[in-house]
């Protein structure tokens, strides 16, 4: 009898001591997912006013979380956006600028800059990657160097590749596309895989989406940070089988239908894992719609212009953060904010260390939880080109300064023909973003104390970035890293 009540006893501390650790790990340490789309639009989910389709998984987001109107990529164009948001860095200051890396580019992100990941892995999260990296084209510049445990998917862009946007093998030895590799399938540092037609490329969300639930699972009993960087609705899009044909938007509807999808499925796996209430979920887009694609591109709103450009239809990106019991639901953020304060406000909400090196990020944890009405950034300088400052942003002001930049202003290709995108010289404006949000309406002769002050903001980013347009040399300015070949 003794025994048996010690058996019994013994049983009881031990399902207590389980009990416990699941109600600390629930009540403890965050979870972190930020899931990155690849060049969707400002206007391509219902929250945003899309048309065609429906977005039931995003229109939850908003529902349950904060949902964010003036929230922007530092740059408009894929590379420079994912390393601001993995280092809360202007891509200038770390050397990223200069577009997307090409499959032969000697540029990538220095090993030596501490990312959301590597910062994370330091207070014992479990850090995954799955989908696209962009920040290095070869070992050892992949995910697994820079803080993720795991790594799951494309070096570069899904066009980067010998194939067209329609899918056919190029065969003109002029055409840069021409020069590709096969695009690979990378796991850690070795490729596993070779993506050859648009139906391999048609699995890639739902893969990506699998594996996602799948480290969710494996990694419930710790705090885990998940980076899914989804490469759709990048051109070239393709779907599975499962959501082709199922919207009135022809296939770029049913291409955001899947991701869709993928978004509820990470939602559903943390409330079957019991785990939603405890997880900071953060979800937005690298950079803007690539316009020049028509039909098969994404939407911008009504904002100006696209990717590959410094207007705000180029950098203003859908972002939604849910956090249950922390972040208010159905709210909406209407100040300025942008992806590199992304690292600072989880590192903030995680009891994390910042970089040791400097970070242009702010912390804005107390806006999204309330205990704030004010977002600590009150400036944006967009860049763009290798290091060209076209644009400074200072609260609801926008002042454009002289340069060049493509427009979309022209017809679009459709059906995966590519439309054209010339070349036009820009002339300093200043916009009033309260009543002009389509930047139409030039208001730099009304508010000449406006344009000054914000001129003042452009000395100061030139000073510590530099500007190539006007030959200036940044004081504090960190070589990215040089990929030997």
């Amino acid at each position: 009898m003794i025994r048996y009540t010690l058996l019994i006893f013994t049983i009881c501390i031990t399902a207590g001591q389980i009990q416990a650790q699941q109600q600390s790990r629930k009540g403890g340490k965050p979870n972190v997912i930020i899931i990155n789309m690849d060049d969707m639009g400002y206007g391509d989910t219902d929250p945003y006013g899309a048309t065609g389709y429906t977005t039931p998984n995003f229109d939850r987001l908003a529902n349950e979380g904060m949902r964010f109107t003036h929230f922007h990529a530092a740059q408009g164009v894929c590379s420079p956006s994912r390393a601001a948001l993995l280092t809360g860095c202007y891509p200038s200051r770390i050397s990223m600028g200069g577009g997307a890396i090409m499959p032969w580019n000697n540029r990538a992100l220095n090993p030596a800059e501490e990312t959301i990941a590597s910062l994370l892995k330091k207070n014992g999260y479990a850090t995954c990657m799955l989908g696209k990296w962009h920040l290095g084209n070869k070992a050892p510049f992949f995910p697994i160097h820079y803080g993720f445990d795991y790594f799951y998917g494309l070096p570069y862009s899904n066009d980067m590749w010998p194939v067209d946007y329609k899918g056919r093998p190029v065969t003109d030895t002029s055409d840069m596309r021409h020069r590709f590799p096969p695009l690979p399938v990378l796991e850690g540092d070795k490729q596993v895989g070779t993506i050859r037609t648009l139906e391999d490329q048609s699995a890639l969300t739902t893969v990506l989406t699998q594996k996602a639930v799948q480290f969710i699972e494996k990694a419930k009993n710790k705090p885990f940070f998940l980076y899914l960087a989804h490469p759709m609705p990048h051109a070239p899009i393709a779907v599975s089988a499962k959501f082709k044909g199922k919207t009135e938007a022809g296939l770029f509807g049913d291409v955001i239908s899947e991701i869709d999808w993928s978004v509820g499925q990470v939602m559903e796996v943390l409330e079957r894992t019991g785990l939603a209430k405890n997880t900071l979920l953060i979800v937005t887009s690298d950079n803007g719609p690539w316009l020049c694609f028509g039909n098969n591109a994404g939407s911008s709103g009504g904002l100006r212009e696209g990717k590959g450009t410094a207007w705000d239809g180029g950098t203003r990106v859908p972002c939604f953060i849910r956090w249950p019991g922390k972040v208010a639901a159905g709210s909406i953020c209407n100040q300025l904010l942008t992806n590199m304060d992304i690292l600072p406000t989880v590192m903030a909400a995680t009891g994390s260390v910042l970089p040791e090196k400097k970070i242009d990020g702010l912390n804005f944890l107390p806006l999204l939880t309330g205990k704030s009405p004010v977002t600590p950034r009150e400036v944006f300088y967009v860049y763009f080109d290798v290091n060209n400052l076209k644009l400074i942003r200072y609260k609801n002001w926008e002042l454009v300064l002289p340069h060049k930049s493509r427009t979309y202003q022209v017809p679009h290709g459709k059906d995966g023909d590519r439309g054209p995108t010339p070349v036009v010289d820009v002339p300093m404006a200043l916009y009033d973003l309260v009543h002009d949000p389509g930047t139409v309406y030039d208001v730099q002769d009304q508010y000449p104390e406006i344009k000054e002050k914000m001129l003042q903001y452009a000395e100061e980013a030139r000073a510590d970035l530099g500007d190539n347009i006007t030959h200036r040399k940044g004081r504090n300015v960190r070589p990215a890293a040089v990929v030997p070949h």
